[in-house]
């Protein structure tokens, strides 16, 4: 994202700008996505937060949102053999993501979409919004859109993945190619996976990959990425304008959605 999203971003801003900007309506966005977290030897460890900021701007754009700064550690207990892979417990992890959100619904904020990259953030962002109890609190989860999983099913040409694979790659490609290292991309073993982390280092596990990856992201491409892209940003803006339509049917007003969705894009 350009300059041009500092309007945007909470960090970037005064408090009283963003305490007008919340009386105005503007949905609060909270991204979750790791900034220490393997993703190979092909991609950067922030590879969930580039993803998780792109589009954090991308539904700011088209709803007029605010962009809290994103949460970038989290639960993520499968990446911890792999050199500066960072896991919050379960428990500090939900505590962190509740005295967020509450404090955005303490300041106001009418709209709140927790933006989660993660697979293993998801049932605990899950149980914290549960308690929250609150009706204007929307979970995105970036992967569960029908039109991302239609993309995925066509265009996936590996036999299994789900990190740092095939897609995950491809959409950096199209995001940020300048950080993929396609030379150092390497495929994980065939297998199936047994309860438990990620090894770089006992090949006879089930788990074993030497390189973090688990897929096959030699199978990438920037055409994929595109495709992937554009259906994640349908689906999330989609899953967003529907949830501020039936706020403001059942009484609550939901800011001015932008027009263009393109401009998103």
């Amino acid at each position: 994202m350009t300059d041009d999203m500092a309007l945007h971003r909470v960090e970037r801003l005064t408090w009283d700008f963003v305490a007008a900007r919340i009386a105005g309506g503007g949905p609060a966005i909270l991204p979750i996505g790791a900034a220490a977290k393997e993703h190979g030897f092909h991609l950067p460890m922030n590879t969930d937060r580039v993803q998780a900021e792109w589009l954090a701007g991308a539904l700011a754009r088209q709803l007029d949102g605010l962009i809290w700064p994103t949460l970038a550690y989290g639960y993520y207990p499968a990446f911890t053999a792999y050199a500066g892979s960072c896991s919050l417990s379960e428990a500090t992890f939900e505590a962190v993501v509740q005295d967020v959100t509450a404090g955005l619904i303490g300041f106001g904020c009418r709209t709140i979409f927790v933006l989660d990259t993660g697979i293993s953030t998801l049932a605990p962002v899950g149980r914290v919004l549960a308690r929250l109890h609150h009706r204007n609190v929307l979970h995105l989860r970036v992967h569960d859109g029908p039109a991302y999983r239609r993309a995925a099913e066509v265009l996936s040409e590996q036999g299994h993945g789900s990190h740092a694979d095939e897609l995950e790659t491809s959409i950096m490609l199209a995001l940020a190619p300048h950080l993929v290292d396609m030379s150092r991309a390497e495929a994980s073993p065939t297998r199936v996976p047994a309860d438990g982390p990620l090894t770089p280092t006992d090949a006879s596990s089930l788990n074993y990959s030497r390189s973090g990856s688990y897929g096959d992201p030699t199978l990438a491409s920037i055409e994929k990425g595109n495709i992937l892209l554009a259906a994640m940003v349908d689906d999330l803006i989609d899953q967003a304008t529907a949830f501020m339509a039936t706020l403001s049917t059942s009484g609550v007003v939901a800011p001015h959605v932008g027009q263009q969705r393109s401009a998103s894009q």
